[in-house]
């Protein structure tokens, strides 16, 4: 088994650090929404928190003091995280393509819904693959498997157990989202599978058909999505295990 380098264990806690600031700011955004939300301030050209929600933001209006005061403190935390969490994925760029992560990155990122940040984030979590003997011993580690409650010759299964690690859970569960579309290879992630072999290209295709097909499939039986989502970031979990096992 190989035990994380001083320089491995660096780079987790810098990409958790991403992790915690990308958490801060999203409850910082949702506390901005329900204050504009309680004053009558609702956005409704589009998805929040694009180019065209900050202009709108910024053209908001208060008659009372206090109020424009306390709008004016909210999108200053909002700001000052954004500008903190850009300075973080600056310093983690340098890692993408250099350093002990390198060669993993690269074969991870090649898989759709797998950005180059968040296959940092998932190697350096893991560390090392092979250390898991079976995809099934990942999914556990990551809490992405159902608990159980036996008696007797009853056995009943649940929701996953959530235990393990949160922050590789949380990865993998970003990444599965983007199995809810159509299976397609886009500019990105060509550009992205231009540094990785036949072979990636490959595996990572064929997880992308399998992925997108059962998100489809369970979208249609199951009404939550987060229930789903949770499904094939528990299988994309095994397939990125095959991928660095291979």
């Amino acid at each position: 088994m190989h035990i994380p380098t001083p320089e491995e264990e660096a780079i987790r806690d810098l990409a958790r650090t991403r992790a915690d600031l990308v958490t801060d700011r999203t409850r910082s955004r949702h506390r901005l929404s329900k204050f504009l939300l309680r004053h009558g301030h609702v956005y409704r050209a589009g998805v929040q928190w694009t180019a065209g929600h900050e202009t709108w933001i910024r053209h908001v209006r208060f008659d009372d003091t206090a109020l424009t005061q306390t709008f004016s403190h909210y999108r200053a935390v909002v700001a000052g995280l954004d500008a903190h969490l850009a300075a973080v994925e600056s310093d983690l760029k340098v890692y993408l393509d250099q350093g002990p992560f390198a060669d993993a990155v690269g074969r991870l990122c090649a898989y759709r819904g797998v950005t180059e940040l968040g296959a940092l984030t998932l190697s350096a979590e893991v560390c090392d693959w092979r250390r898991f003997p079976r995809a099934t011993s990942l999914m556990g580690f990551c809490g992405l498997v159902p608990s159980e409650y036996s008696s007797g010759e009853r056995t009943k299964r649940g929701r996953i157990t959530k235990w393990g690690n949160v922050h590789l859970r949380t990865q993998l569960v970003e990444s599965a989202w983007a199995h809810q579309h159509r299976p397609a290879v886009g500019s990105t992630i060509k550009k992205r599978q231009e540094r990785c072999g036949v072979d990636t290209v490959t595996r990572a295709w064929a997880a992308q058909l399998h992925l997108c097909s059962k998100f489809r499939r369970l979208a249609e039986r199951k009404n939550s999505r987060n229930i789903v989502v949770t499904a094939i970031a528990r299988e994309l979990a095994g397939f990125l295990w095959a991928e660095m096992a291979a």
